[in-house]
C-alpha cells in the first residue's frame, strides 16, 4: 500500500516504545480485533462489494421469551457493536427484542480494506444484505453519533424497512463544510498516524465527557489506543481518514424532512462534538456543537418527532447515564 509503506517503520517504532501506551498497560489489539472479546458470539456475513469481498462482523443477540420486534444498534466512528453490551442485555433479555449489531466495514472485527469507497448509501446497502441475510423485515433502527447519520441513511432509502428510528446524540446535525476549510483524506490520514493514548483520552475526556472521566471509560480508549501498537495500523489509520471524509462531505441533515419513521431523538445536552473545530476561529467554533440548539431543531425538521433532553451528560447518553437513556428508549421501542 503505497500510501503508507514510508511511514510503517517509524510508526511501528514509535508504536513500540510509546512511553504513553506503556504506562497505560496496552496490549496491541489485531487488525479485525481478534483478541478483544465482544460480549456476544461474532458471526460474518461476506459482502460482495466494489469489486472485492469483505467480512462484515455482527453479534446476533435472540431473545429468550421473543415479542417479535427487532432492534437494530448502529456504532459511532471511535466505536464499535461491543459498546451496545448494557443496551442489548436488556433489550435482549428483559424486553425480549431480537437485537441485530453490526461492525460497519472498516470497523471493529470488520474488514479493513485497502481501498473503499465510503458512503452512507454503500454502508446502508451493506446493513440491509445482513438484515435481509437474517430475514428480518421490520426494523426499529437506533444509532449513535456516526450511527446516526449512517441510521437516517438507511431510513430514507429502506423507509419500507424501517419501523421507527431512534438517534443518539448523532453528529451530523449540522452541516460543517459550510464553516470549516476541507481538507483531503491525506490529511486525515496524518492526524491518524499521530494518535497516542493520551491524545485519544484527552479528547474523549474533553468531548464525550466534560472533563468527568469514570474507570469504565478507559475500556474505549484502549480499543481505540491498542491499535495503533498493531503492525497495520496505518492500514486501520487510512480507513478512519476515508470515513472522516465520508462524514465530512456527506450531510444528512437537508433530508430530515423526507423521513417517514416515527422518530425519537436522544441528546445528551452538553454534548458539543463538531467535525473540524481545530480548523476555525474560536468565534466559529462557539457556533459548532450546539446539541441544545441542534436538537430542538432537528425535532423541528423530523415529522412526527419526538426529543428527550438529558441535562448535564454528554454524548455518550447509554455509557455515561444508562439508567436515563434507557427508560425513554424502551418506552418509545414499545410504542
Amino acid at each position: 500500500m503505497k500510501y503508507h509503506k514510508t511511514l510503517l517503520l517509524m510508526v511501528a517504532l514509535m508504536s513500540a516504545i510509546s512511553v504513553s501506551a506503556q504506562q497505560a498497560g496496552l496490549k496491541a489489539l489485531g487488525l479485525n480485533l481478534e483478541n478483544y472479546d465482544y460480549p456476544f458470539d461474532v458471526n460474518y456475513l461476506t459482502i460482495e462489494s466494489q469489486n472485492e469481498s469483505y467480512q462484515m462482523a455482527y453479534m446476533d443477540v435472540r431473545p429468550a421469551k421473543p415479542n417479535g420486534k427487532a432492534v437494530l444498534l448502529l456504532h459511532g466512528k471511535n466505536f464499535n457493536g461491543a459498546y451496545w453490551r448494557e443496551t442489548a442485555n436488556l433489550l435482549a433479555g428483559e424486553q425480549g427484542f431480537h437485537v441485530i449489531i453490526p461492525d460497519q466495514i472498516g470497523f471493529g472485527k470488520s474488514s479493513k480494506p485497502e481501498h473503499y469507497h465510503y458512503t452512507f448509501q454503500q454502508l446502508a446497502a451493506n446493513t440491509k444484505a445482513l438484515l435481509d441475510t437474517l430475514q428480518v423485515e421490520k426494523v426499529s433502527v437506533l444509532g449513535h453519533s456516526m450511527g446516526g447519520m449512517l441510521a437516517t441513511r438507511f431510513a430514507l432509502m429502506y423507509p419500507e424497512q424501517t419501523d421507527q428510528l431512534i438517534l443518539v446524540n448523532p453528529i451530523g446535525l449540522e452541516d460543517w463544510k459550510l464553516k470549516v476549510p476541507y481538507k483531503p483524506v491525506e490529511w486525515w490520514y496524518a492526524n491518524e498516524l499521530g494518535k497516542t493514548y493520551e491524545g485519544i483520552k484527552k479528547y474523549q475526556l474533553e468531548s464525550y465527557y466534560d472533563g468527568n472521566w469514570q474507570p469504565e471509560y478507559d475500556e474505549w480508549v484502549n480499543l481505540l489506543a491498542g491499535w495503533t501498537l498493531n503492525i497495520d495500523y496505518p492500514r486501520i489509520a487510512w480507513n478512519a481518514a476515508l470515513t472522516y471524509d465520508m462524514i465530512f462531505t456527506q450531510p444528512v441533515c437537508y433530508e430530515f424532512k423526507h423521513l417517514e419513521a416515527p422518530t425519537l431523538l436522544i441528546i445528551g445536552q452538553r454534548d458539543r462534538t463538531a467535525l473540524g473545530k481545530p480548523l476555525v476561529s474560536d468565534e466559529v467554533r462557539a457556533t459548532m456543537g450546539n446539541y441544545p440548539e441542534l436538537g430542538k431543531r432537528t425535532q423541528q425538521q423530523i415529522p412526527n418527532a419526538r426529543l428527550v433532553e438529558l441535562d448535564d451528560i454528554g454524548h455518550l447518553p447509554h455509557i455515561e447515564a444508562f439508567d436515563r437513556f434507557i427508560g425513554p428508549l424502551v418506552e418509545f421501542l414499545n410504542q
